[in-house]
């Protein structure tokens, strides 16, 4: 029997992750990490942890997350990786919403939108905004919170259905009420 390839465990933490089976998955994850690792192949590793990182935080094991995650942010500032980095930013910010940091979460999601607009990707942008948004409103800021909603969801180049109306409500209460 031959050893898992790193690509062949990443494939099979993808698969069980889409299963639900978050354990077994960050389990073959840390091991296509170790693989990625020895081979020096820090983008794959880097990757490796934001996916561990993501696992942890939908477990709501917050410490382990935001260690994962910030691991992971580090390594794709030192390759000067801009749109991983800000997707790990975005990782880390929605682990502070879930802890109800939100000014640590509204401060990573800006971090993370000034980059995807920088990397000039829209739709990235426009989702990180209504991230901020919808975090703003909840902390109370209600019209900052739907000011930068409106503005994510304006940006948008590939909206849902669902965004489409909202953008369209939006849009109509602005005329209406001026």
């Amino acid at each position: 029997m031959t050893t898992p390839t790193a690509e062949e465990l990443q494939a099979e933490g993808l698969r069980l992750f889409q299963e639900g089976l978050y354990d077994e998955a960050a389990r073959r994850f840390s091991e296509a990490l170790e693989h990625f690792s020895e081979e020096g192949r820090e983008v794959e590793s880097g990757e490796m942890l934001n996916n561990i990182g993501v696992i942890r935080r939908k477990q709501s094991r917050w410490e382990e997350a935001l260690e994962a995650l910030e691991e992971a942010q580090r390594i794709f500032v030192r390759l000067e990786d801009l749109s991983r980095q800000a997707q790990a930013l975005g990782n880390i910010a929605s682990v502070y919403a879930s802890l109800k940091q939100r000014d640590k979460a509204v401060e990573s999601w800006r971090l993370a939108a000034t980059i995807f607009a920088e990397l000039g990707d829209r739709q990235k942008q426009g989702e990180t905004m209504m991230a901020i948004g919808l975090s703003m409103f909840k902390s109370g800021q209600r019209q900052a919170g739907l000011a930068a909603y409106q503005a994510g969801l304006d940006m948008l180049e590939k909206p849902t259905a669902m965004q489409k109306f909202s953008r369209l409500m939006m849009n109509l209460q602005t005329r209406v009420l001026g």
